[in-house]
């Protein structure tokens, strides 16, 4: 199935009309299997990009570890797939899921009482750590070494959460909306360290070998997808299944060149 990407911003005209308050056209539906659907025939992902290897934009479409499991579920369903990229906020929130912009919510997002407070999650489909990373040779191997500098975190993440409790009480902790941007201050010494998800901070290393990883920290954290709070069970379902699936190794090697471990 083909995955569409749907940008956040809205036009002029757009904007127009939701100050004139028309009503948002339903076109909601309802598979034979009792899957919910904001959109007939199509599975609608909300996301935040990038963030490499689990979601990014490659010649004008969504690829990613995410985007390919879903779409194991998405297939098997007979469904198309969909996804646009929204504020991290509203995902984490459930406003994504509530205000009918999508049916699940994805982007490497840890499982937290909090989180899931207001959404229902999927199993787990992804263990992770946090990870700190340095300009290779910076002499830094732990977050005591940062006292008196600057740690990059992504706003709204656990890596952020992670560094204002365990980092030096003099380190200034320098917030960035998006993971590219937490990043590229590291590697251009904006920063002198950034603190994120191990899957996210390695895939970034092998690719740029003027940054490495020096140090994870063990959080006991794992990923789930989203739905509905109390308002999709068969989707959940359908995921789930997905998830357990032998074709969910294949996607899970594609991404991370190595089979999941247990």
């Amino acid at each position: 199935m083909k995955t569409r990407i749907l940008l956040s911003a809205l036009s002029a005209a757009a904007l127009a009309v939701s100050a004139s308050g028309c009503a948002k056209e339903d076109t909601s539906t309802t598979t034979e299997s009792g899957i919910e659907l904001v959109k007939e025939g199509t599975l609608t992902i909300c996301t935040h990009l990038p963030y490499e290897p689990f979601e990014f934009t490659e010649g004008g479409e969504v690829v990613g570890f995410d985007p390919g499991v879903l779409e194991l579920a998405a297939n098997a369903e007979g469904l198309d797939t969909e996804v646009l990229d929204v504020a991290w906020e509203t995902i984490t929130t459930g406003e994504a899921l509530n205000t009918g912009q999508c049916d699940v919510g994805a982007g490497a997002m840890t499982i937290n009482d909090e989180r899931a407070a207001v959404m229902d999650f999927t199993d787990p489909y992804f263990k992770a750590t946090q990870a700190l990373m340095t300009k290779t040779g910076s002499g830094i191997t732990s977050l005591e070494d940062l006292a008196g500098k600057k740690i990059a975190v992504q706003d709204g993440t656990t890596g952020a959460d992670y560094v204002r409790e365990n980092a030096p009480a003099d380190a200034e902790i320098v917030s960035f909306e998006d993971s590219s941007l937490m990043q590229q201050a590291v590697r251009t010494g904006k920063t002198d360290a950034g603190v994120n998800d191990n899957g996210l901070l390695n895939y970034f290393v092998s690719q740029n070998p003027d940054v490495e990883v020096v140090a994870e920290f063990e959080t006991g954290e794992e990923y789930g997808f989203s739905v509905k709070k109390g308002g999709n069970d068969d989707l959940l379902a359908a995921i789930n299944d997905a998830i357990a699936s032998d074709d969910y190794d294949a996607v899970y090697e594609e991404w991370f060149g190595t089979a999941p471990t247990e």
